[in-house]
């Protein structure tokens, strides 16, 4: 798939993707324009009216797009949020289990939280983010083991249901961040906003060398919006491209597990 591609490579290769397209339809547009200036002039007004209707509609469209990325990119960074803090919870809440399930509770959620982590740098759709997901789910089957150990053991006690009701929500918690980091938008949107981009452009120069004028303002039309479909093309790769998301509130959370325990055992 296109996108797969797209997101497959560094950012200065979609960098020269991008500007190749927009580049080269500049480029096609100032021959074309030049060679119909010699032959008539007649197509100054039809082509100028193109050119500016056009350049409106995909203006909106890179808007639209733009706007739509930035939505994605603060989802996934929300995501990490709550998927700290579900973590940490659960790990709180595992302080006041009785012993041994306790111990091996906290060793196991230290270790969730490192997958978690590594979730944040692996590249979505590739061998290693299937192999840390793989061993997120080892880790929840043994947690859940171990805490249906503690309620069985203690049946009326409300440690354990609380503990119980965490770590589902920290289950859960992950399905929603993998499916936010497999959203992306629909190929046949990438294409309209490379291809309307390229061809905009392309109309843009080919009306400038129907009037004879510089390329220059072309030039820097193109740069500008290649940098903007770049921008809105890196927003959705949040593990490849310049705009990443920060594992920040993930690592905070490691520090905390880090420290001893506030919660000592119950007898």
């Amino acid at each position: 798939m296109l996108f797969t591609v797209f997101f497959s490579l560094d950012t200065w290769q979609l960098g020269l993707v991008i500007f190749g397209f927009v580049g080269g339809a500049c480029a096609i547009g100032v021959v074309t324009g030049r060679y119909l200036r010699r032959q008539s002039d007649h197509y100054r007004e039809g082509v100028g009216a193109l050119q500016g209707a056009l350049l409106g509609l995909v203006g909106l469209i890179l808007a639209f797009g733009l706007t739509l990325a930035v939505g994605r990119y603060q989802d996934r960074r929300a995501d990490v949020v709550h998927d700290a803090n579900a973590i940490g919870t659960t790990y709180l809440r595992a302080q006041t289990l009785a012993e041994p399930q306790r111990s091996k509770s906290l060793t196991l959620l230290r270790h969730y939280n490192d997958l978690a982590i590594r979730l944040t740098y692996d590249r979505p759709g590739s061998a290693s983010i299937r192999a840390t997901t793989a061993e997120q789910g080892h880790v929840q089957q043994q947690l859940w083991r171990l805490g249906g150990e503690a309620i069985n053991g203690r049946p009326r006690d409300s440690a354990p249901r609380l503990y119980i009701d965490s770590l589902n929500a920290m289950i859960d918690q992950q399905g929603v961040r993998l499916a936010g980091l497999n959203n992306h938008p629909p190929n046949a949107v990438l294409l309209l906003e490379l291809f309307g981009a390229a061809l905009a452009l392309g109309l843009l120069s080919l009306y400038v060398s129907v009037l004879g004028r510089g390329v220059l303002p072309v030039a820097l039309a193109a740069v500008v919006v290649s940098l903007l479909v770049l921008v809105t093309f890196d927003l959705d790769r949040p593990t490849r491209g310049l705009i990443t998301v920060p594992a920040a509130p993930l690592l905070a959370e490691k520090a905390t597990m880090s420290l001893r325990p506030a919660a000592p055992a119950p007898r």
